[in-house]
C-alpha cells in the first residue's frame, strides 16, 4: 500500500465527508403516518430506512436519505416494504416461564405480515419537496407525497382522516 502523507489524507477525507454532507443536505426526511389498528413495526421507500414502529392512529419518521427527482415525470412511482403487526400485547408472560414466553412470541410472530407495494408518486410541480411522507391505511393500501407541509395543514395534499375504520373485507 503506497504511503499517503497526513496531509493529503486528511484532505480526501475532509472532501469526501463534504460530498456526504452536500449530498444529504438534499436528502430529505421519510415520514409515516399510520391510519390502521395495526402497528408499523419498519418500513422503507426505495430501499432506505425509515423508522421501527408507528403506533396504531400514530405518526413517525426520521428516517434520511429519500430525495425525489428535481422533475417530476409521468407514471414516476416508489416502491414500500413494509411489516405489520400488533403494537403491544396485555398478556404478556414475562421471560421466567419459558414455555408461556415461547408461546406468547409464537402468537405475536404468527401475526406478523410483510407487505411490498408500487406507489405513483403525485405530480408536484415546480413546488418544493420535502423528502417523502407515506399513508398507510387499512387493506394494505397507501399514498404518498412529497409536500413540505405537515399533516393537518390545510395545503397538505392528503386529507384522509388518522382514524379510519376497519372495513369488514378488503378488496382483493
Amino acid at each position: 500500500m503506497p504511503d499517503i502523507s497526513l496531509r493529503r489524507f486528511l484532505l480526501i477525507l475532509f472532501a469526501l465527508v463534504a460530498g456526504l454532507l452536500a449530498v444529504a443536505a438534499q436528502a430529505g426526511t421519510i415520514y409515516g403516518l399510520n391510519h390502521t389498528h395495526w402497528a408499523i413495526n419498519h418500513f422503507s421507500v426505495d430501499g432506505r430506512s425509515a423508522v421501527d414502529i408507528i403506533g396504531p392512529y400514530q405518526g413517525g419518521g426520521g428516517g434520511w436519505g429519500y430525495s425525489p427527482p428535481a422533475q417530476w415525470r409521468p407514471g414516476m412511482t416508489v416502491r414500500v416494504d413494509w411489516e405489520t403487526g400488533v403494537a403491544y400485547s396485555d398478556d404478556f408472560p414475562g421471560f421466567a416461564d419459558r414455555t408461556k414466553y415461547k408461546a406468547w412470541l409464537a402468537k405475536i410472530d404468527a401475526q406478523t405480515r410483510q407487505h411490498s407495494t408500487v406507489v405513483p408518486v403525485p405530480d408536484y410541480g415546480s413546488q418544493k419537496v420535502c423528502g417523502i411522507t407515506v399513508h398507510f391505511l387499512p387493506c394494505d393500501q397507501l399514498q404518498v407525497t412529497t409536500s413540505c407541509y405537515p399533516y393537518g395543514a390545510p395545503e397538505y395534499p392528503i386529507k384522509t382522516p388518522l382514524h379510519l375504520p376497519e372495513p369488514t373485507s378488503c378488496p382483493k
